[in-house]
């Protein structure tokens, strides 16, 4: 189990299939059962209190859950602070199933950020994430701007980079999947304006994340 403090409301949590196992719990049990799950979710909290100081007394928690292609399961836990004078702790949880539309054998993704800023916010989350290496993760990164959105391009994704899953649950809490398409790609270098034609991730770490 591995934690991780996105902010001072919001921790992700990834674990592997054997955690689960573990626990009696498969990812339909969490879904459908969150009374059942409970057991690990306080597991989940209080390893987060004592790892990375995310305290949930008197807070209502939402979690989302992804599960990967490779046995990973992520879980986002956000508080909502809800101070209650002199009570217990109880759990409140809503579990809600995070959808996404990944194509994991495709060669190219592109993302699309609302705002500069949100992709400043995910160099800097992505940043405590050690283990990704990007030059591994595909053979370019870029950002462009285009109708006042960026887009971040993925081009030439190694499929068996073994953080892959890891990467696309994390850009999921900053972007929106826009396209897996090449000719859209086109567009956006034909149309678009380059801000980073390359390495825009470790760019934006390097000049964005204090």
């Amino acid at each position: 189990m591995k934690i991780e403090k996105l902010t001072e409301n919001k921790i992700r949590v990834i674990i592997n299939a054997e955690d689960l196992k573990n626990n009696n719990l498969d990812y339909n049990t969490i879904m459908e059962k969150p009374i059942e799950s409970q057991k690990l979710f306080l597991e989940m909290l209080l390893k987060a209190e004592k790892e990375v100081g995310f305290y949930t007394e008197g807070c209502k928690l939402l979690v989302e859950a992804f599960s990967s292609s490779d046995g990973y399961f992520v879980f986002t836990i956000t508080k909502y602070i809800e101070k209650i004078a002199n009570s217990p702790r109880k759990l409140k949880v809503t579990a809600k199933k995070k959808t996404t539309n990944l194509n994991t054998q495709s060669t190219t993704s592109i993302y699309k950020f609302s705002t500069f800023e949100e992709f400043c916010d995910f160099c800097i989350n992505i940043n405590h994430l050690q283990k990704i290496n990007f030059k591994q993760l595909a053979k370019n990164i870029s950002l462009y701007l285009y109708n006042d959105t960026y887009y971040l391009i993925l081009a030439n994704i190694n499929a068996k980079y073994e953080s892959l899953s890891i990467f696309y649950s994390t850009i999921a809490e900053f972007a929106s999947l826009a396209s897996h398409s090449e000719t859209f790609k086109t567009k956006l270098f034909e149309h678009g304006k380059a801000l980073m034609k390359r390495n825009a991730i470790e760019l934006g770490i390097k000049y964005f994340v204090n």
